[in-house]
């Protein structure tokens, strides 16, 4: 009788494992590019100054726009005192703490975005003036 030469041997195997390591190596490329990209995009002056200003006219109260510059003294403060004019609004004190703290991000978010990019930078992330 004739024996299998070939026996145990699979000739798509090969083949799978090679596409197997190219569709990984694809993976990984595309992974590194969105993390590059990502980097570039939260490393950026121009686009903290962006996120910044948009931040504080929006949400200013909130003291969100100081936690994206990096200044998390001046956000918790903020965020404490809208929270106390939330909890005392009923007292009438409230109201004016949740106007003082809304109005101090509507000027600080103005502040950044008319800012020329290397002035915001200089002042904000180099200098880091906290109020505006």
């Amino acid at each position: 009788m004739e024996e299998n030469k070939n026996e145990g041997y699979d000739s798509t195997k090969k083949n799978t494992d090679s596409t197997a390591e190219n569709f990984e190596n694809e993976a990984k490329n595309t992974a590194n590019e969105f993390k590059e990209g990502w980097n570039q995009a939260t490393n950026n002056g121009d686009n903290k100054k962006l996120m910044a200003g948009i931040l504080a006219i929006v949400l200013g109260s909130l003291g969100i726009h100081k936690f994206i510059l990096g200044y998390n003294k001046e956000g918790i403060i903020l965020l404490v005192a809208t929270l106390i004019g939330y909890a005392t609004s009923c007292l009438g004190v409230g109201f004016f703490i949740l106007m003082a703290t809304g109005i101090v991000g509507l000027i600080e978010g103005i502040i950044y975005l008319t800012k020329s990019d290397e002035e915001f930078y200089n002042t904000y992330q180099v200098g880091q003036k906290p109020w505006f």
